[in-house]
């Protein structure tokens, strides 16, 4: 009984291990799909802008206008570079904590099933000792009923 109570205590330390790889898994998807909305706002922006600067060029359109479209254009391929980049950090980050979560996941069912087969093992030492226990009893009643 006293090991199912340590097992007990080590997986409630694993269950709360599990509980914070969860919310550190889900605070990285919250900043994976936080950073992948900001690129796509931001490809979305470019396609305006590239559009706008091929409607300015079919049209009479002053140079510094264009310039400046042109200008705005690379900014944001600068700005999309770099969102790029972080949401493949994003990614990473946030594949290598479900692989924890996981991990966790699988320690603590690990723990359970140990513990549901000591659970039986025990219930089932303790029905054997109980029924030695019975038969014991019955067979001094026997005797005792047979010498009267």
């Amino acid at each position: 009984m006293a090991e199912t109570v340590v097992l007990s205590k080590i997986l409630h330390i694993r269950e709360t291990e599990k509980k914070h790889a969860q919310k550190a898994y889900q605070q990285s998807i919250d900043l994976f799909e936080k950073t992948a909305t900001q690129l796509y706002e931001l490809l979305k922006k470019k396609e305006m802008a590239e559009e706008v600067y091929e409607t300015a060029l079919t049209e009479s359109t002053t140079l510094d206008k264009l310039k400046e479209q042109f200008t705005y254009i690379e900014h944001l391929n600068n700005h999309i570079m770099h969102l790029q980049e972080e949401v493949q950090k994003a990614r990473f980050d946030m594949e290598a904590k479900q692989s924890k979560l996981t991990d966790a996941h699988v320690e603590m069912k690990k723990y359970e099933k140990i513990i549901e087969t000591r659970k039986k093992d025990e219930a089932a030492a303790n029905r054997k000792k109980e029924k030695a226990t019975m038969d014991e009893v019955s067979i001094h009643q026997f005797l005792n009923h047979k010498n009267r």
